[in-house]
């Protein structure tokens, strides 16, 4: 009876990660589509101050049921706002960059799968940079990365170099940033409240993405209003909910490596969501480059050190 209960966990645990990756996966879909209307630096100020908003009820209700001040001179308070600011900074460069990328697909190349699937190189990424700050890793990451460079290559590389689209390179750029941003949260997650963590760090990405928007973009507010569900779907559902999806899943998911795959699978999502909604294709050569890909990440993920994290 007690194993069927954690089985029964473990498989809630599996489905709510699943779901968020879904999201996840979507997410690419409505980036592509308010890309037409909504400049970058607009649609992720807007995008991550609601993302924000979503998570300030989860905040205040667990403020109340702790009895503890949100704004009390603390010292995890400190280190809170000192890890909410250089992750929203990393995650600001990340998301502008992913978005920059997106935007710049001419209409023919499949945006909304190559950024999908080249964004999720991350995972593979974090443990090689990782190396820097002395973690171990094992064979199976090089054969991964190895892997990466074949599946990028009949990815981008199609019909030669003339195949690199200018967005494959910038979202290239995203992918680093975001390695950098799992790497700052792996540093301090685990000794801070996950949701205040990224509520501040959204609220810091917002902040500046809107500081940069007034800058270089020309909002023009009727293509804001017209762009609204895909705004509201990447602030609501992909920066809110999916994230506290990700939360609940992993504390009740038992294998933080397969939790890590599903996670992983919003790569696929992305390549779905293009084909079913933008009706993008990839050709034979392209899908098996996502193929080789998808297996090297899985690959990373099996051969990484088997640990819970926030990424």
């Amino acid at each position: 009876m007690k194993e069927t209960k954690r089985n029964l966990k473990n498989l809630k645990g599996n489905l709510i990660l699943l779901l968020a990756a879904f999201i996840w996966g979507f997410a690419f879909v409505a980036q592509d589509q308010a890309a037409e209307a909504v400049e970058p630096f607009t649609l992720n100020g807007i995008r991550f101050i609601i993302g924000a908003l979503v998570l300030l009820p989860f905040i205040l209700a667990g403020a109340k049921r702790n009895q503890k001040p949100l704004f009390a001179k603390t010292k995890e308070n400190k280190t809170l706002l000192k890890a909410g600011v250089l992750c929203g900074v990393l995650l600001c460069i990340a998301v502008n960059f992913q978005q920059f990328g997106i935007a710049i697909y001419p209409a023919e190349a499949a945006a909304s799968g190559r950024s999908g699937f080249i964004t999720a190189l991350y995972v593979i990424l974090v443990p090689l940079f990782g190396l820097f700050q002395k973690k171990r890793t094992g064979a199976g990451l090089w054969i991964s990365v190895l892997m990466a460079v074949g599946g990028m290559y009949l990815l981008c590389f199609g019909q030669g170099v003339s195949g690199i689209y200018p967005g494959d390179i910038i979202v290239v750029c995203c992918a680093v940033a975001f390695s950098f941003q799992i790497l700052c949260i792996d540093r301090y997650g685990d000794a801070l409240d996950s949701i205040r963590l990224s509520a501040l760090q959204f609220t810091v990405c917002g902040i500046l993405s809107l500081v940069l928007m007034a800058i270089f973009d020309h909002p023009v507010w009727t293509d804001i209003l017209s762009a609204w569900k895909p705004i509201l779907y990447t602030g609501v559902l992909s920066s809110g909910i999916a994230y506290t999806l990700q939360i609940l899943g992993q504390k009740y998911a038992e294998n933080p490596a397969v939790a890590s795959i599903i996670m992983s699978l919003e790569s696929v999502f992305a390549a779905i969501g293009g084909a079913l909604i933008l009706h993008e294709r990839l050709s034979v050569r392209e899908c098996i480059g996502c193929l080789i890909m998808f297996a090297a990440i899985v690959l990373a993920q099996l051969t990484s050190a088997p640990r819970k994290e926030n990424a």
